[in-house]
């Protein structure tokens, strides 16, 4: 089989096995099982954790021992097991548990994913750069065609989701032992588990204008997974609406919410021109700018005739997530030096993706909790969301005063 098809099927699928869960989760959990806001993004800042220590940890077992296309496919056979017995739990104290090991293990694979894409194109003599985006966009589509897949077979108010995640994730584990060989490095491998864990770029606080930055990482880190863990709660909420229950919005909101990983994909092509064309200061105002519509279009739409600012917040997520995620990656890469790149991209994912989920996850179930009377009732949501675009908001408005912008490197095109 060609290659690039062969590592296709490998990125569908790696994000297949995310997609058939992570939107639909905190509306199963909170509509289902009872939970309350805190304890479903407890749920969810769990992916932050352990993406604090998870991948660096599996990544060097990956470099000194085991091949990485093993190691995949290992971690993916424990994440599923540990993903069968989440759709076992009913209860929070035996399901957290589970979810919290199960996405231990997979978190680490969508690098170990990328690991194997990158050695198996290098080896066969192809540029990385121009060959892997094509291949990696259909990650983003197995996402989409998983979320669809719950919604269209009614999976998202049952365990059947976490069923077919596992599933999915064992045909994946089986799979990636079929992938071309990783050779390790073993004994001749040098690097430091400092470094290894990013902790040698934690050296960058030293520059003012890069701790800047890495701070607002968090700051902004903080948004990425509340519409992801309660934008689908919040839209099953209008069942109890009569006017709304048999809405399109309503009965397949996980349709709806794909249209945000749909803009995700056009908006990565729009990053060059604007990364180029304004630097990176604007840029991620922009970001903010959208997260404030993201969450202020939330708060006031409505699966009837509001359904357009709900269609439209949607659509703004692409340029909320993309803007701050992608661009943010560029910046760290053209403001370091080769001996410090990499770690400085774990610095900017720990930051973001680590810190930042966790506190933003707890955060928001804290202000549902406190903002939302019923959550199976839309009351109150409204509040909610309009606390998250402010909160944004206020970002935006410090990062705009503190942060210093400098004139940076043109990125190709063909970079993204």
């Amino acid at each position: 089989m060609n290659l690039k098809l062969r590592l296709t099927i490998l990125s569908f699928l790696q994000f297949f096995v995310w997609g058939a869960w992570l939107i639909s989760l905190g509306s199963y959990a909170g509509c289902q099982l009872g939970f309350n806001g805190v304890e479903i993004g407890s749920l969810y800042a769990a992916m932050g954790i352990v993406s604090l220590f998870m991948p660096a940890l599996l990544g060097i077992i990956a470099d000194r021992w085991i091949p990485a296309q093993k190691m995949l496919g290992i971690a993916h056979f424990i994440s599923s097991c540990f993903m069968l017995a989440v759709s076992q739990q009913t209860e929070y104290a035996s399901l957290y548990p589970y979810m919290f090991l199960a996405v231990a293990f997979y978190m680490p694979t969508i690098g170990l994913s990328n690991s194997v894409a990158f050695i198996s194109l290098t080896k066969k003599g192809l540029d990385t750069v121009k060959a892997f985006p094509p291949i990696r966009i259909w990650g983003t589509v197995g996402f989409i065609i998983a979320m669809w897949t719950v919604n269209f077979m009614g999976f998202k108010t049952n365990a059947y989701q976490f069923y077919l995640s596992a599933i999915v994730g064992f045909i994946l584990a089986a799979y990636s032992f079929t992938l071309p060989h990783c050779p390790v490095a073993g004994k001749k491998q040098s690097t430091s588990l400092i470094e290894a864990f990013g902790l040698k770029a934690f050296m960058l606080f030293k520059q003012k204008r890069m701790a800047i930055f890495f701070v607002f990482a968090m700051l902004l880190g903080a948004m990425l997974q509340i519409t992801n863990g309660f934008g689908d709660w919040f839209l099953s909420s209008f069942q109890s609406v009569p006017e709304y229950t048999d809405t399109f919005g309503v009965k397949h909101s996980l349709f709806l919410i794909s249209l945000s990983q749909i803009s995700e994909t056009f908006c990565i092509l729009l990053i060059p021109f604007f990364f180029n064309r304004y630097g990176i200061k604007k840029v991620m105002l922009i970001s903010m700018a959208a997260w404030v519509l993201r969450f202020g279009l939330f708060g006031l739409g409505n699966p009837g005739a509001g359904v357009w600012m709900l269609i439209l917040s949607m659509l703004v997520y692409g340029v909320a997530f993309d803007f701050f995620n992608i661009s943010g990656s560029l910046f760290v890469d053209q403001e370091t030096d080769a001996g410090t790149r990499s770690s400085a991209q774990g610095l900017f994912m720990i930051m973001s993706n680590g810190l930042g989920a966790v506190i933003g996850s707890y955060a928001a179930g804290f202000v549902i909790n406190n903002r939302v009377p019923n959550p199976s009732i839309p009351d109150g949501w409204n509040t909610a969301w309009f606390i998250f675009a402010g909160y944004a908001l206020v970002v935006a408005v410090a990062f705009a005063l503190i942060f210093k912008d400098v004139k940076t490197k043109k990125v190709p095109a063909d970079n993204v």
